[in-house]
């Protein structure tokens, strides 16, 4: 059964796609610094059960949910809204999609 055949909205499919990807990042990030599920959930200081459903990508992941990982790991997480325009389907660039970046000290856009 193809995922359009459930019914769900345009939304709710990119919401779980954004999910799969943040947990897909997350996952990356991991290895990268040798850290295991067990390690990230003792620093986030929940159960290795939740994070389990972070790295699910099933999971309606928050934005607090990603920064607490971020922080528990000491890293940044970025969220960058783009405008679905013909210009960036053709690779031209798109004025006015700065990226935001949740840093310790604070939410800032990049210019």
């Amino acid at each position: 059964m193809s995922i359009f055949a459930r019914g769900e909205s345009n939304a709710e499919l990119a919401g779980a796609q954004l999910a799969r990807q943040a947990s897909a990042s997350l996952a990356g990030l991991l290895a990268g610094l040798g850290t295991s599920r067990s390690d990230l959930a003792k620093a986030m200081g929940v159960s290795p059960g939740r994070v389990s459903q972070i790295m699910s990508g099933d999971a309606n992941l928050t934005i607090r949910t990603l920064a607490a990982a971020a922080e528990a790991l000491g890293a940044d997480v970025e969220i960058r809204f783009s405008p679905r325009l013909p210009q960036a389907a053709q690779g031209l660039p798109v004025t006015g999609a700065e990226p935001l970046s949740l840093h310790k000290s604070g939410v800032s856009a990049h210019r």
